[in-house]
Parts: C-alpha cells; sequence; structure tokens
C-alpha cells in the first residue's frame, strides 16, 4: 500500500507538474500578442488616445462606422464584441482605465444587456489568460462560482474554454494568423444580401439596474471620461419593444435610439443593421453627439 501510495503521489505531481508548464507556455503566447483580438490589444497595450471608443456587444460591433468618425477628425475604435455583456465591457473598459487611455467620449452601447449580469460564455474566457497578471482581471472574475478553479488550478481554465483560448487559438496566435476582427477599427459589417432572421421576441426580457453599467459610469467619472449610452435599433417586426421604454423608465440619461433607422432593408437580422443602415446610424449618432449646433 506504501508502495502504491508513493507511485499515485509521484505520477500527481509529474500531471501537476506538467499542467503548471503548459500553463506557462499558453499564457506566454497570449502575453506577447496584440493583433489577433481585442482583448488583448487592449491588455497588451500602453497608453491610447481616442476621441471615441465604442463599447457594447454585437449592437455594437456592427452598429457603429469608425471611419465616419474619423472623416470629422474624431479617432475613434469600436470595441464592441460580438457575444459580450455588460461584464466584458466594464471589465474592458477598467483595463483601458488602467492603462491610462486617454479618452473624450465612450459610447456604451446598453440595451438587451441591461437585463443579465452575467458573464459571456462567448467572451469572457478571452480575458482568462491574464488572470495571473492583473489584478483587476482577477477581482472582476472573483465573485463567479468558477472563480477557485479558473485561478488556482493550472491550465483548468485553458480547458475549459477551449474553444476561446485552448490549442487552436493558442497555435494560432503563436504563429501570428491573422483575423479580421481589428480590421476597419473594430467595425464589423454585416452583409445586405443575405438577411437573416427577421422576427425577434424579447417580451421575456426584464430591464434592471446593473451593477456592472453602474461600474461604467463611475469608471467614467473617476477618469473624465464623457460616457453617451445608447440603445440600438432593432427591425419593425419585434415584440415587446416596450423593453426600450422600461430600460428608460430605470435609466433615463440613456439615449434610447431603438427606432431611427426604419425599413427592414436597413437589417441583415431583427437584431442587428446591415452595413447600410449602421451607416444611417452612426450618421445619426455623430450628427446628434458631435456636431456642433
Amino acid at each position: 500500500m506504501k508502495k502504491f501510495l508513493i507511485v499515485t503521489a509521484k505520477i500527481l505531481l509529474i500531471i501537476l507538474v506538467f499542467l503548471v508548464i503548459l500553463d506557462w507556455a499558453y499564457t506566454t503566447v497570449f502575453l506577447h500578442s496584440s493583433n489577433r483580438g481585442k482583448v488583448e490589444k487592449v491588455f497588451n497595450s500602453k497608453a491610447e488616445n481616442y476621441d471615441v471608443v465604442i463599447l457594447g456587444s454585437s449592437r455594437a460591433n456592427n452598429h457603429f462606422v469608425p471611419e465616419l468618425f474619423e472623416k470629422k477628425g474624431l479617432k475613434t475604435f469600436n470595441y464592441g464584441m460580438s457575444g459580450a455583456h455588460l461584464f466584458e465591457a466594464s471589465l474592458m473598459l477598467k483595463l483601458m482605465a488602467e492603462r491610462n487611455y486617454k479618452i473624450k467620449t465612450i459610447i456604451l452601447e446598453a440595451d438587451l444587456g441591461l437585463c443579465n449580469e452575467k458573464e459571456s460564455e462567448m467572451i469572457a474566457g478571452k480575458f482568462l489568460p491574464y488572470i495571473h497578471h492583473s489584478e483587476i482581471i482577477k477581482n472582476h472574475f472573483s465573485k463567479q462560482e468558477n472563480f477557485n478553479e479558473l485561478y488556482y488550478i493550472p491550465f483548468y481554465r485553458y480547458i475549459d474554454f477551449d474553444a476561446l483560448i485552448g490549442f487552436r487559438e493558442m497555435y494560432n496566435t503563436a504563429t501570428g494568423k491573422p483575423t479580421n476582427i481589428l480590421d476597419n477599427l473594430g467595425y464589423h459589417p454585416l452583409n445586405s444580401n443575405k438577411p437573416g432572421n427577421m422576427k425577434n421576441d424579447i417580451r421575456a426580457l426584464k430591464p434592471i439596474r446593473n451593477k456592472y453599467y453602474e461600474e461604467i459610469k463611475l469608471i467614467c467619472q473617476q477618469n473624465n471620461y464623457n460616457l453617451i449610452t445608447v440603445m440600438t435599433p432593432m427591425c419593425t417586426n419585434v415584440k415587446g419593444l416596450d423593453y426600450f421604454e422600461k430600460a428608460n423608465k430605470i435609466y433615463p440619461e440613456i439615449h434610447n435610439l431603438e427606432n431611427v433607422v426604419q425599413g427592414d432593408q436597413y437589417f441583415s437580422s431583427c437584431g442587428h443593421m446591415n452595413d447600410a443602415g449602421a451607416r444611417l446610424f452612426t450618421a445619426e449618432v455623430i450628427n446628434r453627439f458631435f456636431e456642433k449646433k
């Protein structure tokens, strides 16, 4: 029995050492990359200077065209991320502030994301390679149910979020394989020719006083960032459009722009405008908030 326990202990020790080495190797790769995604672009950056930074979900990523801001002389980048919640938007802004980004205006898309305070399974894992190198990321994740496993078990986070930061992503990052995520100053245009689902039902969604939106407001106040929070358009065939009115009752300062682009020809799906719609919408945003009256 003693011999068995010794052998077992040695095997476990070898596995532990192997996991530590793998963890170090993967993390090292991600710490030396800044050209595949928006999270690593921010984390591995130094102080940047922007007139306009855009944050939010796909309804920011697909709806704000930085090119149109740039034509007005406003240095702009769209940091919206498809699938992101306000959990991730708040964390991105914390990292920007920590790196002493000078930002005149934050445009935050906060509409459907107001109804939850959960992390996004599609995006949150992209921050985890850096969890041992950032107190901000560590603290942001510290209240999550699986924090102890993610933080204390070597390599666990790379296994748990394999689709986001597993071997394939590590290999592509190590070999410098390009992506289109940072193209167009972060804006991802959607196809005008192949509309998707043009029906939607958001009656089950209920906006709440969201702690991550509250965090974003506080960060902007502390760093003298001008915050413009907006709700972006949806197609006409949506059930439950009173959601936007309910959100405004909780947060009157949010600009409800849900209806400023009319016509399904401007939508790629019910919740996302195509490039033509995004350009109309961005032009309206610039006219409302950036043109001198």
